[in-house]
């Protein structure tokens, strides 16, 4: 198959043309489940760029390795070879206290299950991983996150008073209050109607272009990946394409007629 990359079928707008840094990076990253006969590798030598301020999609068919390289970028779990990087900060080198403590205050989460706690109201939610850090939030920009995330009237109810995309939007604004390096987002529309799920994936878009949020978004959904500035494609462990501007259509074709050979691929600072 001959790579070629879309001219971007719905530009947005962009500050003046610099280059990026990265707000995560995977290098060489290779991960093997078990030994011998029974060795599966999730991730088969991978290098990439995240980069910083820009919504990243990453897609896959089933068990090409994305979940994998998301929790490996979030320093869930531990590679077999190879390095992650979250801003200049290579995860590999630190202690589990340290690696504990850049993933509370440099990283973002929003999964598909909103883990949210039952007892506490939507604002305390929000605050509670700034709570736990030692930390009050900043009142300008919570009232920013929160506007952004159009929250301002649910802030005292419980999770069990919100509907299932206002329990995400609580999971969203949480990833954002403590203003972390990178939000990393896993199937964040997987337990979302269409509608709901539309109006999520809206607020992690608004976070990017109004924030300047850096996102990285995990998802099956075609339709959810458009919302991205760039899609990475993974395949048998491989990164095998990338897709820019794109369109569910293009994705979906995309995901029809992957080349399983592996692709290096890195940004070159937001053409």
């Amino acid at each position: 198959m001959t790579l070629s990359f879309d001219a971007p079928a719905r530009p947005r707008p962009r500050p003046a043309e610099t280059a990026r840094p990265a707000a995560a990076r995977a290098v060489g990253a290779t991960k093997t489940y078990g030994s011998g006969d029974t060795a599966v590798v999730a991730l088969d030598d991978v290098t990439v760029e995240l980069p910083a301020g820009r919504f990243t999609a990453i897609m896959g068919p089933s068990g090409s390795g994305k979940s994998t390289l998301m929790h490996c970028v979030a320093g869930l779990d531990t590679l077999t070879s190879g390095q992650v990087f979250v801003g200049d900060v290579e995860l590999g080198s630190l202690s589990d206290r340290e690696l504990t403590l850049l993933r509370r205050d440099r990283i973002g989460f929003v999964f598909q299950a909103f883990n949210l706690l039952p007892t506490l109201s939507a604002a305390e939610n929000i605050t509670l991983p700034l709570q736990l850090g030692g930390r009050e939030p900043d009142p300008a920009w919570f009232d920013t996150v929160i506007a952004t995330v159009g929250l301002g009237d649910r802030l005292r109810h419980r999770p069990s008073e919100l509907s299932g995309g206002q329990q995400q939007r609580v999971a969203v604004a949480r990833a954002l209050v403590a203003r972390p390096e990178v939000v990393l987002a896993d199937e964040p529309t997987g337990n979302l109607d269409s509608r709901t799920g539309a109006e999520v994936l809206a607020f992690l878009r608004r976070a990017t272009d109004e924030l300047g949020q850096s996102i990285v978004m995990v998802t099956h959904d075609p339709v959810a990946a458009a919302h991205a500035d760039a899609v990475l494609f993974l395949a048998d462990g491989r990164l095998v394409d990338r897709l820019d501007a794109p369109t569910a259509a293009a994705v979906l074709d995309r995901m029809a007629n992957l080349d399983r050979r592996p692709l290096d691929v890195t940004d070159d600072g937001g053409r």
